[in-house]
């Protein structure tokens, strides 16, 4: 039996999403969970990875039940919550198809960056928000955001893991880049066909630059228009960065 499980955790204390070694990761939680409800180890697999201090309120992963645990899909949600951390709870827990899977049948992601302005940085934000008691310019910063719209070559917001090629492929499909001004400061909002590696905090960073003045409309635009000249110059830091939906086709 394939599961679908859809996970929120508080990143803050964690190195990211997957397994790696000398540390505690999600993964690795979970997995750890698993496995002690079935008795035998069981392999995770997410829609994507997180970094290190990223949040979720709606990750998604699948794994494959062994056939001899009858268990109702609905039961692993109790089940798995009672061994994991506070900081990691399974929301839901849904059958699918043997075909599914939860990185590659994913038609779209939803991250949430926040931006906190005010003059001192309220406890419950900490590692929540980041935190720019200096103003922004919202005008500026709109427009900053609306520059990733469509599919284009985000080769520029892609920080190197060290594997690209000549082939590689940064092109990437952006429908929604906004704003919504919040209490605290801003809420920008990113919706695509997929992300490279740190390209929210990348395009999050340089979209602050604008808005501070650091970073002129003109070398903004030209990150997007000559991706392979220069990196944005600047990598928001993960506290922020919350990844809260993964959408999926409709099952007929």
């Amino acid at each position: 039996m394939r599961l679908k499980i859809t996970i929120a955790y508080d990143g803050s204390t964690f190195g990211g999403w997957q397994i790696q070694p000398n540390t505690q990761t999600i993964q690795s939680q979970i997995e750890e969970a698993l496995s002690s409800v079935a008795k035998t180890p069981i392999r995770l697999h997410g829609s994507g990875r997180t970094d290190a201090g990223v949040h979720a309120a709606g990750q998604v992963a699948h794994f494959d039940a062994p056939d001899n645990l009858t268990m109702n899909p609905h039961n692993w949600v109790p089940a798995l919550n009672t061994k994991l951390p506070p900081q990691i709870r399974i929301l839901d827990c849904h059958e699918m198809p043997q075909d599914f899977h939860a990185r590659f049948s994913a038609t779209s992601k939803t991250y949430s960056y926040h931006l906190c302005l005010s003059p001192i940085l309220p406890p419950f934000l900490a590692h929540r928000a980041w935190h720019l008691p200096r103003q922004l310019n919202p005008i500026d910063l709109e427009d900053a955001l609306q520059r990733y719209l469509g599919s284009k070559n985000f080769q520029a917001f892609a920080a190197n893991r060290g594997n690209e090629t000549e082939k590689t492929d940064y092109v990437r499909t952006i429908t929604q880049s906004d704003l919504q001004q919040i209490e605290t400061g801003f809420l920008l909002t990113f919706t695509g066909n997929g992300f490279l590696y740190k390209m929210v905090r990348l395009l999050t960073g340089a979209a602050v630059h604008v808005a501070q003045g650091y970073l002129s409309h003109h070398d903004h635009q030209n990150l997007l228009t000559n991706p392979q000249e220069k990196k944005s110059p600047l990598c928001a830091p993960p506290d922020g960065l919350s990844l809260d939906r993964v959408d999926y086709p409709e099952l007929t």
